[in-house]
C-alpha cells in the first residue's frame, strides 16, 4: 500500500507568473489513490494519480489564474516531495512540498 505518500503536502510550484501556493491531499479510497488540491479559491479532484516506487504523477484542471489543464510529476523522499509541473506546451513548473505533520494547522 501507498501509505508513504498520504498525507496533506504543502505545495510551492514557481511559475512564469508567480509563486503559487496549493495545498494537496493525498490518500486511500477501496484501495485506490485518490488527492483533491485547494489553492485559488479553487478545491479540484486530482486524476490519473500513479505512484511507481517513489515517483508520483497526476492530472488536474484549474481554472485561476487561467484555465489550464496540469500534469505533475514528482518524487517524493520522506516528508518532502520535488519534481515539475506541466501545463500543454507551456515550459515546467518547479515544485517543491512538504507534508503536515497531524498536529499542523493551515498556514495563514
Amino acid at each position: 500500500m501507498p501509505t508513504h505518500i498520504q498525507g496533506v503536502w504543502d505545495l510551492t510550484i514557481v511559475t512564469p507568473v508567480g509563486r503559487i501556493r496549493p495545498v494537496v491531499e493525498l490518500g486511500l479510497q477501496d484501495g485506490k489513490l485518490v488527492g483533491t488540491a485547494r489553492g485559488a479559491g479553487e478545491h479540484l479532484p486530482l486524476r490519473d494519480i500513479v505512484l511507481d516506487g517513489d515517483r508520483l504523477t497526476w492530472k488536474q484542471s484549474v481554472t485561476r489564474p487561467m484555465r489550464l489543464d496540469l500534469t505533475f510529476t514528482v518524487t517524493v523522499e520522506g516528508d518532502t516531495l520535488t519534481g515539475t509541473s506541466r501545463a500543454g506546451r507551456l515550459p515546467s513548473s518547479k515544485v517543491t512540498g512538504r507534508r503536515r505533520r497531524g498536529d499542523e494547522a493551515e498556514p495563514a
